[in-house]
């Protein structure tokens, strides 16, 4: 593991510092860029605590490893809540077909898969923004919302892409601690809102807790606080949600309330490194984001066929939902076994506390080729795994088993 100097660790220590500015600690930059839990420096700009943990939120810390000479391989992969089965067939073969025509632009290809989900969520195509991933479209949303400042409002713990890119631009955060079972608490959230909120962001299911909050609650809430406010609900894992009460806000649309709604094409489609999201809002909201950058200028010409063909594969969808259920009931069973309390996940991983610290747990997973997340929440540790195929979970059980 790279070793930091007495300089080094003093700066650090007497304040939070941009892993993305520390273009004079070439150390700990080539440990940012190679670090071995896979995903943790997806969200930038990050800063550094002063026990050097990634600083994610004032209740969450995240753990890293510095980078290692050897690098120790990762061949279980349980980190970045990938769907292990995509992506299906059909987009493979859409792509392969689509391929030879690379050289166009896709203009009128991308109208129609506008087309496509305009009528799957009840809307005209004018309430659709296309991105190269939901990402993507949460982040330009926080550009041109919060280039004059203001403040955005949301859950601790949440995804933290559009939070960072509303800070790095000079909002302030309000950071609402979610309720004891880790859902969103509502009415602390409308409370926060003030003359300076500018947005309000909702991950439902929650990431990285997995939790879910009532979608009749959350709707009653989007329909009265949008009128006051835009509400962000991004629903990037809802199609993996068995059993819970769960609806996407999208029918508010139609009711025309300031309410946006991002989707992905990188969970139940398994299509994460081909990069297709949407975000569904009313017209005007979307005029304001077209006048600094247009969303479907990042999508390649064969991701519109990958998903495109996506859509229509209800098999694999179905299939998908399917194993990752079984292969988190399985996780469960053996968790209960082991005595660890995990939150009830309705996404594709589940979060729960660790026995020992977080940065050791990563170190002897790594060395068992297995990537996971560990955090610190609320300053105790917790492992944060991404669920794989039955066969992957085995090996992470196993593996947990031997190391806590």
């Amino acid at each position: 593991m790279t070793t930091f100097s007495t300089n080094r660790r003093d700066a650090l220590k007497k304040g939070l510092l941009t892993l993305g500015g520390l273009a004079a600690l070439p150390q700990l930059s080539e440990a940012a860029s190679r670090t071995i839990n896979d995903g943790a420096f997806a969200d930038a700009p990050l800063s550094l605590d002063p026990e050097l943990r990634i600083f994610r939120s004032p209740m969450v810390r995240e753990h890293y490893l510095e980078a290692a000479a050897p690098r120790p391989k990762i061949t279980t992969k349980l980190s970045s809540n990938e769907n292990p089965y995509g992506p299906p067939m059909s987009a493979q073969e859409a792509i392969a077909e689509s391929a030879k025509r690379g050289n166009r632009y896709a203009w009128q290809e991308m109208a129609d898969l506008i087309d496509k989900i305009a009528k799957k969520e009840g809307v005209t195509p004018e309430h659709i923004m296309m991105g190269p991933g939901s990402s993507d479209l949460l982040e330009k949303t926080a550009l041109v919302l919060f280039m004059d400042g203001g403040n955005i409002v949301s859950a601790d713990p949440c995804y933290m892409s559009l939070v960072n890119v509303a800070k790095s631009v000079g909002a302030t955060w309000k950071a609402v601690p979610c309720k004891a079972d880790w859902s969103h608490d509502l009415k602390a959230m409308e409370a926060a809102i003030d003359k300076d909120t500018k947005l309000v962001y909702i991950c439902n299911p929650n990431n990285p807790t997995g939790s879910l909050t009532s979608g009749k609650e959350l709707l009653d809430f989007c329909s009265r606080v949008s009128e006051k406010v835009p509400i962000f609900v991004d629903e990037a894992y809802i199609e993996l949600a068995v059993g819970g009460d769960t609806q996407s806000m999208n029918t508010l649309l139609a009711q025309n309330k300031n309410v946006i709604i991002a989707r992905t094409f990188s969970k139940i489609m398994g299509m994460a490194g081909i990069r297709v999201g949407y975000m569904a809002a009313q017209p005007e909201f979307l005029k304001k984001i077209q006048k600094i950058t247009r969303g479907g200028m990042g999508v390649s010409y064969t991701s519109i066929f990958a998903a495109n063909a996506s859509m229509d594969d209800m098999a694999f969808q179905d299939t998908t939902r399917k194993l990752n259920h079984e292969a988190k009931q399985f996780l469960y069973a053996n968790l209960d076994k082991m005595g660890y309390k995990y939150i009830p996940s309705y996404t594709n991983f589940v979060i729960f506390p660790i026995n020992i610290p977080g940065k050791e747990l990563l170190g002897k997973m790594t060395a068992k080729g297995i990537g996971v997340k560990a955090y610190d929440i609320q300053d105790k540790p917790w492992c944060r795994v991404s669920i794989g195929t039955m066969d992957e979970m085995k090996l992470f059980v196993d593996a947990l088993q031997e190391v806590s």
